[in-house]
């Protein structure tokens, strides 16, 4: 019988996302759909299912598994202060912040209330409850609607992401108090240093690691285990819980910056095998026969839900400072998703007898219950307002004859381009050109700063002088934009000069190399300056980020008859495109095509899910 079950288990766990394809159910995220699914297996209906020892290991390794990818998830790049910035109240960062702190007040609120009504005693548990988010539901949903990159997707990500780290840690300290434990909480620092301590340890070793990884090896992932396995056990050493441990090994990891495949194949393992174990063995051990037998735990389901979703409605409040209303309410809404820390914080309390099996019953069916209705909310309400189709934010300093027409083109793409000059006769020359061109009499760090021109994507610099192209490059990367150009056109430029630049992660821009270079490309290969002239096709280039794509041969591209490939550079290294080539994460594709296909296929390409 034991057998069976995991049969069992499997074969759902493998129709589950078929079915759902088959009938093209979207707006249920899939955790949901193996939680009912495990209902119908489990106690509740057929019981064909039984929890098993070798069940319950699979379905421990399947949470600690999904709070080590939760970790992943989070982009530190988010927490970095620019040097130099000035504090900006409406950062993603700052309205996050702001707005699960409503969260947590509103969820204590709720706790008291429920109390006093003599529904649900404990009130610190009822708070970690309310106000936990689930993450990966939440990531996936801003995936879906293409805005995670975008200041909404970031604001409601960072909520999230404050929804499942502060609820984890309060587990913890519940969890220590409540055990007897209290008097040893501060064991649970080691915890802290002993991830850090990892992370120093593997810093330099990871990038080694990656060199000499083979297919019968693979360190990447082996080290990621270990550093779960580790911590976990740490954790459950010093008091703490198991999932704080795997979620700080999920963060480890991502601090090793690890390559888009080894987070695929991360990804893979947990989704494609351990996780859905552990959702489908929770709808299994719940018992709704008896829940429905309890006409007062019954009655307790829509008053939970009710709270799930008053709890997280004061963030509306704060995301309304940066997005209009309707979009305000649609993140809000969303962040009323939880699941992945609500189970095992019932688990966590039902070992702790702090919460009887009804009540703890009563509480999944309603994080259930709004799983499925926050994704469906959001993504009926949500509409895109301009800030979520822009691709980038570029700024050019240096208005002549070489970028005016570069912001031109940009601007009919969705790209938001600013240009400086400090050149008066450029300005009233170009003024009418370009839609956002300043004078500054002056253009150092004062001034640039006062004019949020550091808040960019990418900054160019293309003034006439050299070296003040060099200092204002260096200053951009100082205030940490990610991709500075700066224009070096002397051909005696001091060689010292430009190694700083390249060490700073400047890329350099020289008119006379690109002359000579289309020169001789007219000369070797006569087609190429139709290429580069071309105004209905061009040179298009593209990172391969979706998932959908990665594994398949590059003849199975559904727009593949629309470009044409002419190189793929794979960790650097260059290799010649055939039409079985199969593409992996990461992969930096060069092609050619019509402005409207090309576009659609890096689009397509480059699309993060």
């Amino acid at each position: 019988m034991e057998e069976l079950s995991i049969l069992i288990v499997m074969v759902a766990a493998l129709l589950i996302p078929l079915v759902m394809a088959r009938f093209n159910i979207s707006s249920v995220p899939t955790a949901v759909a193996e939680i009912v699914t495990g209902i119908i297996l489990g106690k509740s209906l057929f019981n064909v299912v039984t929890t098993t020892e070798a069940l319950s290991l699979m379905s421990t390794l399947g949470v600690m598994m999904l709070m080590f990818l939760s970790g992943m998830e989070i982009n530190f790049d988010l927490f970095k202060k620019q040097p130099g910035a000035a504090p900006n109240p409406k950062s993603p960062v700052n309205l996050a912040g702001q707005a699960f702190g409503l969260v947590v007040v509103s969820a204590a609120i709720l706790g008291i209330i429920l109390n006093q009504l003599g529904l649900f005693h404990d009130i610190l548990l009822a708070t970690i409850l309310f106000s936990t988010v689930a993450l990966g539901v939440v990531i996936a949903t801003l995936k879906e609607k293409e805005i995670l990159g975008r200041p909404a997707g970031q604001t409601i990500l960072l909520t999230a992401v404050l929804g499942e780290v502060v609820p984890m840690l309060a587990l913890t300290l519940y969890a220590s108090i409540n055990g007897g434990n209290a008097s040893q909480l501060w064991l649970i620092v080691l915890l802290f240093l002993a991830a850090i301590v990892l992370l120093r340890r593997f810093k330099q070793p990871f990038i080694w690691f990656n060199k000499i990884s083979k297919a019968t090896t693979q360190l990447d992932i082996r080290l990621a285990f270990f550093l779960i396995f580790i911590l976990v056990t740490i954790a459950e050493q010093v008091g703490a819980e198991n999932i704080l441990g795997a979620f700080l090994a999920g963060m480890v990891m991502k601090l090793l910056e690890p390559s888009e495949a080894t987070q695929e194949k991360l990804t893979s393992i947990g989704y494609g095998f351990l996780i859905p174990f552990f959702f489908i063995m929770t709808g299994v051990k719940l018992n709704l026969r008896q829940l429905f037998a309890n006409p007062r735990a019954l009655a307790l389901i829509p008053i939970l839900v009710v709270c799930f979703v008053l709890a997280k409605m004061p963030a509306m409040l704060v995301f309304r400072r940066r997005f209009n209303r309707r979009n305000a309410f649609a993140g809000s809404f969303l962040t009323v998703t939880t699941i992945t820390l609500v189970l095992p914080s019932l688990q966590v309390a039902r070992n702790l007898h702090a919460i009887t099996s009804t009540q703890s019953d009563a509480f999944v069916l309603a994080a259930v219950i709004v799983c499925i209705i926050g994704p469906i909310v959001f993504n009926s309400t949500y509409k895109l307002e301009k800030a979520d189709l822009i691709k980038q934010r570029v700024v050019i300093l240096g208005a002549n004859t070489i970028t005016v027409p570069i912001a031109q083109q940009l601007s009919k793409n969705w790209y938001v381009i600013r240009m400086v000059t400090d050149n008066e006769e450029n300005y009233k020359t170009f003024n009418s050109e370009v839609q956002d061109l300043a004078y500054l009499a002056k253009v150092d760090e004062t001034t640039l700063d006062q004019g949020d021109y550091f808040d960019t994507d990418i900054l160019v610099v293309a003034f006439r002088n050299d070296r003040k192209n060099a200092r204002l490059a260096l200053l951009a990367k100082k205030h940490g934009i990610s991709r500075v150009i700066a224009s070096q056109e002397n051909p005696n430029a001091d060689q010292r000069q430009i190694a700083n630049l390249k060490t700073a992660g400047v890329e350099i821009f020289n008119s006379f190399n690109v002359t000579t270079s289309v020169m001789r490309s007219m000369i070797e290969s006569p087609s190429i300056i139709e290429l580069l002239t071309d105004t209905e096709a061009g040179l298009f280039e593209a990172t391969v980020r979706n998932r959908r794509y990665a594994g398949q041969e590059l003849h199975t591209l559904p727009f593949i008859d629309k470009i044409t490939v002419s190189r793929i550079y794979r960790k650097h290294k260059p290799i010649s495109p055939h039409g079985d080539t199969i593409l992996e994460l990461g992969d930096h594709i060069l092609f050619t095509g019509a402005h409207a296909d090309a576009e659609s296929a890096r689009d397509e390409l480059r699309r993060k899910n």
